[in-house]
């Protein structure tokens, strides 16, 4: 799906660099995206590693927009955050591909020590959309998930009922109604599932700058593991 061998992946620990991979879709095309390592990556231990997915406004090929807001941003002002961060961006007047978001995560496993245990996914708006999206096509990739002012299709939800989830949105949000996350949320339950959710009472669409600033959610990140990879090594 993915050739590796066009550009070589050049990482710098504590700094965010831009990086790309090939894929098709069915014909050739380029994924870009933007890379952080922690200052004590070297490429022999395997880190807990971040999906991050952007909102609308920062679609297009310029990558300094994914600075904006979300973890991109966050990564850019502490060199010592002990993640790897993947942040893709998607092209202009496009949604998120699933097979484009797929192509990334084998390049970056087959480019990058990763804890394929710890692997975790978190967007905003359309990223939140995409949240639930690649998580209900593959849902044994992610330890947990993090979908933040998007929505999904709760018919699907029990295929996630199993990933610990935590949720956020704006009560007030007019370009994402709140109902998308609380429908996703009651789905899970139903399902079986045990669903975190925060709602900002006094937030609109951007519920992003407290959740991405809160240290808690990056601890309740680390907090989980893949169960479902941990069951398999165990079985072999």
């Amino acid at each position: 799906m993915y050739s590796k061998s066009i550009q070589k992946l050049v990482i710098k620990p504590g700094k965010q660099v831009a990086a790309q991979f090939v894929y098709r879709n069915p014909v050739r095309r380029h994924g870009r995206y933007l890379v952080f390592v922690p200052l004590t990556y070297d490429g022999k231990k395997a880190f807990p590693t971040i999906f991050f997915l952007h909102g609308s406004g920062e679609r297009g090929n310029n990558l300094e927009l994914l600075k904006r807001h979300g973890l991109p941003k966050i990564v850019e002002k502490q060199p010592d955050f002990p993640f790897i961060v993947i942040s893709p961006q998607c092209s202009q007047r496009r949604l998120w591909s699933v097979t484009f978001l797929e192509a990334l995560f084998e390049s970056v496993i087959a480019n990058l020590c990763v804890d394929r245990q710890r692997i975790y996914l978190t967007g905003l708006s359309i990223g939140g959309y995409a949240t639930w999206e690649w998580a209900l096509a593959h849902p044994r990739h992610f330890a947990a998930l993090a979908p933040v002012c998007g929505g999904g299709n709760s018919q699907e939800a029990y295929k996630i009922a199993h990933l610990p989830v935590w949720a956020f949105h704006g009560a007030q949000d007019k370009v994402v109604p709140v109902e998308k996350t609380l429908e996703m949320v009651s789905a899970l339950e139903k399902a079986g599932g045990k669903p975190k959710v925060t709602i900002y009472l006094d937030a609109g669409h951007d519920a992003w700058t407290q959740t991405y600033q809160n240290p808690q959610l990056y601890r309740w990140f680390l907090k989980h593991q893949n169960c479902s990879l941990t069951a398999k090594s165990e079985n072999v």
